[in-house]
């Protein structure tokens, strides 16, 4: 241990709580430990957001590090500087006395170094008959070493943090790209469709982006481009489904019309299983399975739902599920309505399909009739959550804009 008591502030500078549990932090500090100065100052500098740390703050760490004899902190030997405010300056690249007692007082908050007063407040060591320094009063700099893991482990996440959110703006940006040109294209080249309003919901999206955006704001422009891209991409491919089916129709006719008109061949009855019927249970086929949305988007989409999970929010698909049980009463949907649309959708997003008619229970006649319907278009491979998740964020855009106006 460092000191057998923790000591206050001298003059007028009052203590606190949390600088008692820094000195006690740094009186606890085992024997055998010992770190690098330099290796523990470069975690500070890459944990100083978290820290609440400014550049300046780190000039004056690092000059108070330049004051310490070895480049390795150890609890086996005393690690109070004790510089003047002069010479602190210096070593600070000329800092103002002002400027250095703030941020001297942000390192003390923060938990990296403890003042070590003397009765008259002035920093100075003494020395026993040998030499060797016995008592010193200044800034004590064993919190770093007791802490050393703690800072270590904090700057590995930041840098890990740093690295999910640059990946995440490299992936809005080919998004933004694709989608923008994918938009370019279906209006060039004729694809049927309302292009304006896609691009319409293009531009908004992106005006939605900070200048100076955080991962929470990233993530969640990023989650509604990925939507955007995903709906022009399958009505791109549905055109091209439809001209390859018409080109396959010519040819067929084309080969009919060439081929024997005397052949004897028949062809087999139909399965029971066309385009806009059910499959049965026995042929276990039905359509394309829908893709999941993120919990996050569908709850900024359908914000109506958070009101019917336990405690007033939903934080899980559990949740959201559960809540749609009690929506799906609510609306009128009966229970085999409801479980015909979790077998076509799957239970996730049968409660997605929920939370949207939710939304727009002011404008929907049946509830029940409007899910079936949903369930049929499921079956036949026809139906996609997409659009109305985007209508719905659309929606509450222009309500924001108008709002603002």
């Amino acid at each position: 241990m460092q000191s057998g008591h923790v000591t206050t502030p001298f003059g007028r500078r009052p203590m606190t709580l949390a600088l008692v549990k820094h000195q006690v932090q740094a009186a606890d500090t085992k024997t055998e430990k010992k770190a690098d100065k330099w290796n523990v100052f470069r975690d500070v500098c890459e944990a100083r957001e978290r820290l609440g740390l400014q550049d300046r703050s780190l000039a004056v760490l690092d000059a108070l590090l330049s004051f310490y004899p070895t480049n390795e902190l150890s609890s086996d030997v005393k690690m109070v500087v004790f510089p003047s405010n002069a010479q602190l300056s210096v070593r600070a690249h000329g800092i103002a006395g002002a400027t250095l007692r703030r941020h001297i007082a942000f390192l003390v908050e923060a938990g990296l170094i403890v003042r070590k007063d003397s009765a008259n407040g002035k920093r100075y060591a003494r020395k026993d008959k040998t030499g060797e320094i016995d008592t010193a009063f200044g800034f004590d700099l064993s919190p770093l070493l007791a802490r050393a893991g703690e800072l270590a482990n904090l700057a590995q996440q930041v840098v890990a943090d740093r690295a999910v959110f640059r990946r995440a703006k490299e992936d809005l940006t080919i998004l933004r790209r694709d989608v923008r040109k994918l938009i370019t294209a279906a209006i060039e080249e004729g694809a049927q469709g309302d292009w304006s309003v896609i691009e319409a919901a293009y531009i908004g999206i992106v005006a939605r982006i900070p200048r100076s955006p955080d991962k929470t704001s990233i993530d969640a422009i990023l989650d509604e481009m990925s939507l955007l891209h995903e709906e022009i991409v399958k009505r791109l491919d549905i055109q091209g489904e439809l001209l390859n089916m018409s080109t396959n129709d010519a040819q067929n006719e084309r080969h009919i019309q060439n081929s024997n008109t005397e052949s004897t061949i028949e062809y087999e009855p139909s399965s029971g299983n066309e385009l806009g019927e059910r499959p049965s249970e026995k042929s276990g086929r039905i359509g394309e399975p829908l893709k999941s949305y993120p919990l996050g988007l569908v709850l900024r989409a359908c914000p109506e739902m958070a009101g019917y999970g336990q405690g007033g929010a939903i934080a899980s698909w559990r949740e959201l599920m559960a809540a749609a049980v009690t929506v799906r009463s609510m609306l009128g949907v009966s229970p085999s309505a409801y479980q015909d649309a979790c077998d076509a959708m799957g239970p996730e997003n049968a409660a997605v399909a929920i939370a949207c008619i939710l939304e727009r229970a002011g404008h929907i006649n049946s509830a029940g009739g409007y899910l079936r319907d949903l369930t049929a278009k499921a079956w036949r491979g026809e139906f996609s959550l997409g659009p109305m998740l985007m209508a719905l964020l659309r929606g509450r855009s222009s309500e924001k804009s108008h709002a603002a106006g």
